[in-house]
């Protein structure tokens, strides 16, 4: 690691510690991602950064070449146990709130020093509305376009989660030398992962 990424990761360490730098080539994208995303996940089409809206697979990977480094960013979450499990996504939304909002800043504090390819991904759906601008056109009977992305309140800070993209998270934490675990109920210890792409 060359002194000027040992600069950045000192300074990106001073936003969120604890993170890990890795080779972008250990990051792994698979389409079946996608699919879980469209045939398990209650949030599909209810988010302007989750699919069908974040980018495909076959994307990313095109974008994932034009990068050498990323940094695994990792976050101790707390989920609510008064919600059911089918409400994940509102039963961790204060620690998901933190991940959008944090990743954004590392992004940031990235750009500044100078590198400016930076690009950072969150984990699960966006929080940084209580309701999502594509959840409020489908209440209205309203197909959702293309273009309606442009619609996003935070177009500034939203960031596409990691899954919405195809990106594998268990075997990329793997390739990284972490151990992730499935999350069985409201009393685990739970961990999530952002991504920060740097160049």
């Amino acid at each position: 690691m060359n002194e000027h990424m040992q600069e950045l990761l000192s300074e990106l360490r001073k936003v969120h510690p604890d993170l890990k730098l890795i080779s972008a080539g250990l990051v792994v994208v698979g389409e079946w991602v996608r699919w879980k995303c469209r045939y398990g996940c209650r949030a599909y089409g209810k988010h302007l950064c989750c699919p069908p809206f974040a980018p495909g697979p076959e994307e990313t990977k095109r974008m994932l070449s034009e990068y050498r480094y990323a940094a695994l960013v990792r976050f101790q979450a707390k989920a609510a146990t008064e919600l059911l499990p089918e409400h994940l996504h509102h039963a961790l939304w204060p620690s998901l709130d933190l991940v959008h909002r944090t990743i954004f800043q590392l992004e940031r504090a990235a750009f500044l020093q100078g590198y400016y390819k930076a690009f950072g991904m969150g984990a699960l759906p966006c929080t940084l509305c209580p309701t999502c601008v594509a959840e409020e056109i489908t209440e209205k009977g309203v197909a959702l376009q293309e273009m309606d992305v442009l619609k996003c309140r935070h177009k500034d800070m939203m960031r596409p989660s990691l899954e919405a993209c195809g990106i594998d998270v268990f075997q990329t934490l793997h390739n990284a030398g972490y151990a992730p675990t499935v999350f069985k109920d409201y009393a685990q210890r739970l961990e999530l992962f952002g991504l920060l792409l740097l160049e």
